[in-house]
């Protein structure tokens, strides 16, 4: 049983009154590294999900979240492919300026040729001056067919309630894939095992943490159900890495711990008792079998 829930927004009646004209369908969410597509995935559904940081390739992996509403249901897709047939609508990310770079001119190139509905979304103009959104908005109207274009700070949630409004509109009739209280497809453990890699990512230097990976060793729920304790390993490649992610007297790994579990704990509604350790075991990313057991995928480390 998911620990994972949303309040209910509407009566089971009142559902089954509006089922004739009920919107449901797959979004991808795509752009280039660091645009935010992860924050705005996480603000859509009003849950931390996907991992955030400003080191490229945060993301390992491919994550499947539902926004349910009682106009419909949206799984949103995390770059799973342009021309996936699924695809009901894509928003395009991009970054407030009026610079289009090669990146974007790729992604722009791809985009003409499919017939699902685009919306370009700006993203973080909470970073920008109001007066200067226009620019950017005329900069990239042309590059592609936009069905929507729609201005939004992922960060501080301007706008993206307009945003699911517009979706919704595009979206077709259709059933709710999911229960109204599923969330993500991600198993908790893999969710909690990435928020510690994220503090790690956000707390460590450059060089260490495209070499780590986190496993949950143990996840168990006391009987009261007031607390879940959670025995966690960081893996590393290097002797030297497992020193700095230690730290002095342990102050390194006590803040990823501390910060880590304030994030499971809003998750998971429960206090949580987190132990950490950390662990070397070199070359990890060649083994398949660790890669695995890890909750990855081989595919995710192709271009690390």
């Amino acid at each position: 049983m998911t620990r994972f829930e949303r309040l209910p927004k509407v009566h089971t009646t009142e559902r089954e009154d509006k089922m004739n004209n009920y919107k449901s369908g797959f979004v991808t969410l795509i752009g280039r590294p660091n645009v935010g597509k992860s924050t705005l995935m996480n603000r859509l559904i009003g849950q931390k999900i996907a991992i955030t940081s400003n080191k490229p390739q945060t993301t390992r992996n491919r994550i499947q979240t539902v926004y349910t509403c009682d106009e419909g249901q949206i799984i949103f897709l995390d770059t799973p492919g342009i021309h996936k047939a699924k695809n009901k609508l894509i928003l395009w990310l991009v970054e407030p300026s009026t610079f289009i770079g090669a990146g974007e001119q790729h992604i722009a190139e791809q985009l003409r040729s499919v017939k699902t509905p685009v919306f370009l979304v700006i993203n973080k103009i909470d970073t920008v001056e109001k007066a200067e959104i226009l620019k950017f908005i005329a900069a990239y109207k042309d590059i592609v067919d936009f069905a929507e274009i729609i201005p939004v700070s992922a960060l501080k949630g301007e706008n993206t309630d307009d945003l699911l409004q517009a979706m919704m509109k595009y979206l077709p009739t259709g059933p709710q894939f999911y229960d109204e209280d599923t969330i993500t497809d991600q198993p908790e453990r893999q969710i909690v095992a990435e928020m510690i890699r994220e503090k790690a990512l956000r707390n460590l230097s450059d060089e260490i943490p495209h070499g780590i990976a986190v496993a949950i060793d143990r996840m168990h729920e006391r009987p009261n159900g007031n607390i879940i304790d959670i025995d966690a390993t960081i893996v590393c490649e290097r002797n030297s890495h497992k020193g700095i992610i230690i730290g002095k007297q342990g102050a390194m790994l006590k803040k990823i711990g501390s910060q880590a579990r304030a994030d499971m704990e809003a998750l998971l509604d429960c206090k949580v008792n987190l132990k950490l350790w950390v662990k070397v075991k070199k070359d990890w990313r060649d083994s398949d079998f660790l890669i695995k057991n890890f909750g990855y995928r081989k595919t995710d480390y192709e271009d690390l």
